[in-house]
Parts: structure tokens; sequence; C-alpha cells
């Protein structure tokens, strides 16, 4: 195969909690993770040479050994034996260090290109483990759709779809460390952590009221304190009809689900109209499997 094009989605975490820190500083997790229909295009292209070009829509991105589109790519190069040279265009429509794994996403997307386009036919598990060499996120990225995610965020067991609703994301116009995130989180006696269980249990049964009822993500109120615009865009979302609201990841992204599909156009249309969420405001649906 010559070329190929391929989607590479969003994800947002319905559940996210912190169990403990490791010895090689890794934290332990407890997510539950999801696809959305916002996503980012790659296209791929095999050339004569054997170099590794980028290109991207987004004039700040590394186009160089630092992009992970690019570590993927040469990742699966040396240990596959791909000597062919590889183009790749990359159409950002994913915010960028935002909690939504658009990097991660990447990864995953241009190791699925490489493995169809140079037909190796590698196994899930296979994709799996070269994907944990890139983040912990891209595992989940390969397999997408609903998922619990334990360890750190690599051991992976499939979820049934969630109950139907309308995905309304805003960024705000603020950057966050998910490093510094993680080493600001305080675990103690008094950690408040949110039930996870109880979400997959909402899931199961269908209900998206006892699904947003749980939400929950540990990291929120890290990610806040230093940013407490994620509570404004929450309250605004909760005043517009949203059934639940979280920030997602390590933020600063803020999701709500909406039952109602009229009340999350009225939503998305308020954030578009302010001047500080225009660009990173998307209504969008899940990314069921």
């Amino acid at each position: 195969m010559k070329s190929l094009t391929v989607n590479s989605y969003a994800k947002i975490n319905l559940g996210l909690d912190v169990l403990g820190v490791l010895p090689n500083g890794y934290h332990t997790l407890k997510m539950i993770m999801q696809s959305v229909t916002l996503s980012d295009n790659l296209y791929f292209e095999k050339t004569s040479g054997s170099d590794i070009k980028l290109r991207t829509n987004l004039p700040y991105l590394p186009t160089n050994e630092k992009n992970i589109v690019y570590k993927a790519i040469a990742l699966f190069k040396e240990k596959y034996g791909v000597t062919d040279g590889i183009n790749c265009t990359i159409e950002k429509h994913i915010p960028v260090a935002a909690g939504l794994a658009g990097g991660s996403g990447n990864a995953a997307a241009a190791l699925k290109a490489m493995d169809t386009m140079f037909d190796t036919q590698l196994s899930a598990e296979e994709l799996a483990r070269d994907g944990l060499k890139l983040g912990a996120d891209v595992p989940y990225c390969l397999m997408g759709g609903t998922a619990l995610a334990e360890g750190i965020g690599d051991i992976l067991t499939p979820l049934p779809s969630p109950p139907s609703a309308k995905v309304l994301i805003v960024k705000p116009m603020v950057s966050v460390s998910t490093k510094e995130v993680y080493t600001s989180l305080d675990l103690n006696e008094n950690t408040i952590h949110p039930n996870i269980d109880a979400c997959i249990d909402a899931i199961k049964a269908g209900s998206l009221k006892d699904l947003c009822s749980n939400l929950g993500n540990v990291l929120e109120d890290v990610t806040v304190k230093l940013h407490p615009c994620i509570s404004d865009i929450k309250e605004k979302m909760l005043e517009t009809g949203a059934a639940g609201s979280l920030m997602s990841g390590s933020g600063p992204s803020v999701f709500g689900l909406f039952e109602d599909e009229t009340k999350a156009e009225t939503a998305y249309d308020l954030f578009k109209a302010m001047p500080e969420y225009t660009k990173n405001t998307f209504l969008c649906n899940f990314n069921l499997k």
C-alpha cells in the first residue's frame, strides 16, 4: 500500500482515580476512558530513501524526532526492518496539551497505519506493547471505545458503550503540565476518591443520570487551583443543561454530557460566542466500537 489516511480520535475520562505512586515515579490509576468523535486526520505516504518527514497545520508543533508521530514511525521502522521513507501530514483539530490524548492518539494512528501499509499483521497485543514504549495512553488509543484502564493506564478491560449523550468539550486558553499536576497531587486520608465502580455500574445499566452523579477526577482539585476558569466552565455547562460535567485527564479541557441535544447546541453556541473559548469548543458524540 503506497499511502493511507487515518483518523485519530480524542478521549475523555468518565472517571479518573490515582491509587498510589510506584518506586519509578509512575502513578497507579483506575480510569474510565472514552473515545469521542473529535478527531485529527493523518496522511501517510511511502517515499524513496529512508527519511521520515512530517508536516502539520500547527506551526508550533515540532516536525522532528521530538514529535510523538515521528517517534512512532521511527520505532516501527527500526523494530520491523522497514527501509522505506515516510511522509506524514498531521491535520490537527484536537487541542494540544488539553487532557484529550491528542498526541497519544496520533501515535496510535501512526502504528496502525504502518502495520497496514507494510502488512506486518501485528496482533493487538503486539501493537499495545509497542505503543506503551511511546506513552501510557497509547495502548488505550489503539483500542478506543469504552474501557477501564488500570496499572499505569496500560491494563485495559473493555466496557459496554455508555448511555447516549452529546459531548460538549471546552478547552480554556491555558497550558497545563501533566507532570506538574501529578507531582502536586497529595494523596492522603483526606483525599476524596471518585467511585469508579459506580460509574461502571451506571454504564452497564445504561443510566446517564447515575453516570453523571458519579463523575469524578481526583486531579481536578489540583488543576483548578492553578486555573480557576475550569470551575467556571463546569458551572456554565451545568447551568445550560448538562447532566454532568468534569475535567478530562490532567486538564485543562472540560466536558459536559447532555441528554437533550437542543440544550447541547445552545451551550455550544454560548461557548463559541465567548472569545476565550471560540477556537476550542467542540460538540461531538461518543465514538463507539
